[in-house]
């Protein structure tokens, strides 16, 4: 089973971007180069908190997230492994991510964008 936790620090700064809660797609690139896309849900649980969920390539995962400044951090489990995603919020609300999981080399990449 995939679980996800996902840990960032609170915002703080006066002029810091905004997640906005809703529906994302996923689009990102595997450590090896190959693509992968799903969908994420983000639903605030307070004015710092939020509860994220994946679906990507029929895997589901769930994780707590918290917003600093304009980066966006999550940490997941994938089987035995570790996972860490770090993105940076864009002025125009999508997410761009880079991760990386223990036991591995390299690192992909993720982009959320708000769905319509």
């Amino acid at each position: 089973m995939l679980s996800a936790v996902v840990v960032v620090a609170a915002a703080t700064s006066a002029g810091a971007q905004t997640v906005n809660a809703g529906k994302y797609t996923v689009e990102g690139t595997n450590l090896d180069g190959s693509s992968y896309a799903g969908t994420a849900e983000i639903t605030l649980a307070s004015e710092t908190t939020c509860v994220i969920e994946w679906d990507t390539a029929g895997v589901k995962s769930t994780g707590v997230c918290m917003l600093n400044g304009n980066a966006f951090a999550a940490a997941y489990v994938l089987g035995d492994a570790l996972g860490l995603i770090v993105y940076k919020v864009n002025g125009d609300g999508s997410l761009d991510g880079t991760w990386t999981i223990t036991g591995k080399d390299g690192s992909g990449t993720e982009t959320l964008t708000e769905a319509n």
